[in-house]
């Protein structure tokens, strides 16, 4: 299938929230929020439109949203230097390298924002993720137990990669990977 990577707008948002009622619930939980809800896309859009968050979307060749990733800073804290990744990727679009795609374009934009490192997190039985990050450049700096309950109250470890944007700039700089991309 074709897929090709954006900016996430303001019109996207019931596509988003469709989107997120898709995903199996247990990949939503390091997001810290229900993405499933209106109110939190809303604010994900004002964060957006504030500077505090850039986002993409992989879109497929019929409109339908088939992942999205978003690149949180906090310009205002002592970490202002670190931005963090999240990745989303519908089931049915795993291991087509949307998530990739994704990927990159948010490493590109981190790096034209020159912030210092990246860090990404997740939970520990998302194997394919940490690989997926890993395969970028990404490594393990911290394992959190018990950091996420599910809805049956169930807890969940979280673990955290990090990645230094010098080792990214590096390889941007041998094969150029532009922000807005269309991929077959």
């Amino acid at each position: 299938m074709t897929h090709s990577i954006r900016r996430f707008r303001a019109e996207d948002e019931t596509a988003m929230l469709d989107f997120a009622r898709s995903l199996p619930e247990h990949d939503l939980l390091f997001l810290g929020r229900d993405l499933r809800h209106p109110r939190v896309v809303r604010a994900w859009l004002i964060a957006i439109k504030e500077g505090w968050i850039d986002s993409v979307v992989a879109e497929g060749s019929d409109g339908a949203l088939l992942g999205t990733a978003a690149l949180v800073r906090d310009p205002l804290s002592w970490s202002a230097h670190v931005g963090e990744i999240r990745l989303l990727v519908g089931t049915q679009h795993r291991g087509a390298g949307v998530g990739r795609d994704m990927l990159q374009a948010i490493m590109t934009i981190a790096n034209e924002h020159g912030l210092d490192k990246l860090t990404a997190t997740m939970t520990t039985d998302q194997i394919n993720s940490i690989v997926l990050f890993e395969s970028l450049g990404f490594r393990g700096e911290a394992r959190l137990k018990d950091q996420v309950r599910d809805p049956s109250g169930q807890p969940h470890d979280l673990v955290i990669l990090a990645q230094k944007m010098a080792q990214v700039s590096k390889r941007m700089k041998s094969a150029a990977t532009p922000a807005e991309t269309a991929k077959t």
